[in-house]
């Protein structure tokens, strides 16, 4: 039992392979038939294609012959001068001088024919002489004067046969163009052109239509393609005939031998298919292989990409079965690429970024392997028991270290954020909770690590609730500003007033430091600081003897609409521009020079001023104050309390004081508190004082008082 159990094992082999065989070649034969079959239709289609392409194509050229004859006897029927002539004594040798003697060599029309209203003849002549066309056009010339003799200045046209000639004729009553007439009879102009042999070659050269001729026929010809042209009674009069070209027919019978040669070679390359058949699919497979690997993995750094990172997160390799192993996600960011970039050109930058593949791979024994995920962001996978602090920290310290390309040494950095995974965690959570690790990362400075921690989620979620209420707040006006006195060194009396925004939500007071950024993150900073300056505008236009500060946003001057929208804001609140100073600070003249600098010459030159805020805190240097041309300059708090030291503070300020004296622009101190500080800084050159010594932010309403009582203003 056993050998006949192995023996029928080839027979059924071969079996399976002619049935097979049979089943492929049966399968080649079906596909040549249905092949010859679209072949067979595509020919037709073709056909058809060019036979309604040439109706269409002689369709055009007799409603372009029309268009040309309407045109020219519309234009020489409408016209004053022929209304009055052909009702005057001089009709008919007016008509004679105007169109009878150009049927000579005109090329548009052959005859001039013009009917008086009674139906006499006034004028007719073709190609110069005179003729009667009742006689040469038979009776349906009659029905197309009728049809013409109308106050309509749409002309009649129409074909008719004129002896062995078929003549298109078009006619329109003679009417004057600048006004209508009373008149129930017209006389009527006609031209006409005959369809000669030179007419219609070149209506067959010019509409590729080849073999085209006239059949002086009532029936449409057979076995031609042809249009009718009718005549005054709607039946046709004769037709526009031309072989059909037949294209598809023509292109077959070149081919067919050739379609019957690779019947025969598909035939034979099935069966050298069938051969190679295991060969092909090994090849392909390989192929497979490659473009998998190509769309998984970085081209520039050969590293993984972000398709090859979540795959490899999902296989077995990182799943985390181990016990003993810990599985830590890394996401690093490269700090400072974007300016190796500008400095050095993009070459310079991907040779950077493939060290830098190169330093993260080696980082450490536990680096299972490492992605690029675009741009200057990478990931590595740690396998293994160390911490994964120990291994965030060799990352931000190998980053460090200089890069030497091409004789040129290059410093960098990184921020990274980890995550260690669970059983649970599907690789984009694990991604996820690493990239705001990383994002905490950057935030805390460059070159730092951060691992994941669920206070991140809440942190997240308290940012995007108090968004929501921001949102809310904006559009609720619950933002309103409060004023703090600006006071003169000289009167010792408030000046001016600055404006803070200050925001009670219902969970309580929230801080300008917290909800201000939050705006400019969430693009609602243009709307809010509108609203401010709209509401501290409104405020102070009963103040009159006061000027009125207000912090922008480096992100509002930078909008194209911030001009606009402050101009019309003053113009509609009548409020004088050399009032109000607009507070910045320097961080929009480092980000966005140029668009600050276009956004400040704009409003200055409505008599807006400028003054920059918080100086002696950044980076502000003596270029930038001479280049955007600031009205007034405010310290920093920070050189205010440094007075309290005994120390340098005192030089640093009077330093300071003295640059903007030596550069014209006055001072004002801010964060004054003490009667120390006022009397150091009044005699060290500052012009007005700000801070809780001389008045705290208050109320429009509490101001109100202070300006109505009259003891304290200036």
């Amino acid at each position: 039992m056993s050998t006949k159990v192995h023996a029928s094992h080839p027979a059924r082999s071969r079996r399976i392979a002619l049935l097979t065989a049979l089943s492929t070649l049966f399968l080649a034969m079906s596909g040549a038939g249905l092949l010859g079959f679209a072949i067979l239709i595509m020919r037709d289609s073709a056909n058809n294609m060019d036979d309604e392409r040439a109706v269409r194509a002689a369709q055009a050229a007799v409603r372009s012959l029309q268009q040309k004859l309407a045109a020219t006897v519309t234009d020489n029927a409408i016209w004053d001068d022929a209304y009055a002539a052909i009702n005057s004594d001089q009709a008919s040798s007016w008509a004679y001088e105007n169109w009878g003697k150009t049927t000579k060599h005109y090329a548009l029309y052959d005859a001039a024919i013009v009917i008086g209203q009674d139906g006499e003849i006034v004028s007719a002549y073709n190609k110069g002489a005179a003729f009667n066309p009742y006689h040469r056009f038979g009776p349906g010339f009659s029905t197309l004067m009728k049809a013409a003799n109308s106050a309509q200045r749409d002309p009649v046209l129409r074909f008719v046969a004129a002896g062995s000639d078929i003549s298109l004729i078009g006619a329109v009553s003679i009417q004057p163009y600048s006004s209508s007439t009373d008149d129930r009879a017209f006389s009527v102009l006609s031209f006409s052109k005959i369809l000669s042999e030179e007419v219609i070659e070149q209506i067959a050269s010019e509409y590729q239509l080849t073999g085209l001729r006239l059949n002086r026929s009532s029936r449409p010809p057979q076995d031609l393609l042809s249009i009718a042209l009718p005549g005054p009674d709607g039946r046709p009069v004769a037709f526009l005939a031309w072989p059909s070209q037949k294209p598809g027919s023509a292109v077959y019978q070149r081919v067919e031998p050739y379609i019957i040669s690779a019947t025969l070679l598909m035939l034979a390359f099935l069966v050298l298919i069938l051969i190679s058949s295991r060969k092909e699919t090994s090849s392909l497979r390989a192929m497979a292989d490659n473009a998998h690997h190509q769309a998984t993995h970085d081209s520039l750094t050969g590293l993984l990409n972000r398709g090859g990172l979540l795959e490899m997160l999902a296989s077995p390799t990182c799943a985390g079965e181990d016990a003993n192993a810990t599985v830590t996600l890394h996401l690093i960011d490269l700090d400072g690429f974007k300016a190796v970039n500008d400095a050095w050109g993009h070459a310079i930058g991907d040779e950077l970024l493939k060290l830098v593949s190169q330093r993260l791979q080696a980082v450490h024994s536990e680096a299972a392997f490492a992605a690029r995920l675009g741009g200057d962001e990478f990931a590595l996978l740690q396998i293994g028991p160390s911490t994964p602090e120990t291994i965030s920290s060799e990352i931000v310290t190998v980053l460090a270290k200089p890069f030497v390309i091409g004789g040129r040494t290059i410093e960098i950095g990184g921020s990274a954020g980890h995550c260690s995974r669970r059983p649970w965690l599907d690789p984009l959570e694990l991604v996820r909770r690493a990239d705001m690790a990383l994002y905490k990362a950057k935030q805390l400075g460059k070159g730092r690590a951060f691992a994941y921690a669920p206070d991140l989620d809440a942190e997240r979620e308290e940012l995007a609730c108090l968004e929501g209420q921001l949102r809310r707040a904006i559009a609720d006006d619950a933002i309103k500003p409060v004023f703090q006195p600006l006071v003169s060194v000289a009167s010792q009396k408030i000046c001016g007033v600055e404006a803070l925004a200050r925001w009670h939500s219902p969970a309580g007071f929230v801080a300008p430091d917290v909800f201000i950024p939050l705006a400019e993150r969430s693009g609602l900073i243009d709307d809010l600081g509108m609203k401010i300056l709209t509401s501290s505008i409104r405020a102070a236009k009963g103040w009159k003897e006061l000027s009125l500060s207000v912090n922008i946003s480096p992100i509002q001057l930078c909008n194209p609409n911030f001009v606009d929208d402050v101009t019309n804001l003053l113009a509609k609140e009548n409020f004088d521009p050399h009032r109000l100073t607009l507070e910045i600070t320097e961080g929009v003249l480092i980000s966005n020079p140029d668009q600050a600098r276009r956004a400040i010459n704009a409003l200055k030159e409505r008599g807006i001023r400028f003054a920059l805020d918080d100086f002696g805190c950044g980076f502000a240097s003596i270029g930038a104050l001479r280049q955007f041309g600031f009205d007034r300059m405010k310290l920093d708090r920070s050189l205010v309390w440094g007075l309290d030291d005994e120390g340098r503070g005192s030089g640093i300020l009077k330093a300071t004081i003295a640059l903007a004296a030596a550069l014209n622009i006055p001072v004002t101190a801010e964060g004054i508190e003490t009667e120390t500080q006022a009397k150091a800084l009044g005699a060290a050159g500052c012009d007005q004082l700000q801070g809780y010594l001389v008045g705290k932010p208050m109320s429009a309403q509490d101001l109100g008082h202070l300006v109505s009582s009259k003891r304290l203003v200036a």
